[in-house]
């Protein structure tokens, strides 16, 4: 289960805070709001399925992000 908190992805390895969870009042997908832990710091939101989904690096799948202190 996707948690509000600190995260770390694992391509970039730059931290975001998850903030929420919220449905599209319109399609009723379900989307992450969440923010930069590094320069301008903007907030960005994308689908809960891009967040949870499992992402390559060098030849193994790993979640595209990690929680901090739960990896």
């Amino acid at each position: 289960m996707i948690k509000p908190g600190l995260y770390r992805h694992s391509k970039s390895g730059k931290l975001y805070t998850l903030h929420f969870i919220e449905t599209d009042s319109e399609t009723l997908e379900e989307r992450i709001s969440y923010q930069a832990e590094y320069g301008e710091r903007k907030r960005w939101t994308r689908p809960i399925k891009m967040w949870d989904e499992l992402v390559e690096i060098n030849g193994k799948l790993v979640e595209r992000f990690v929680k901090e202190g739960e990896s």
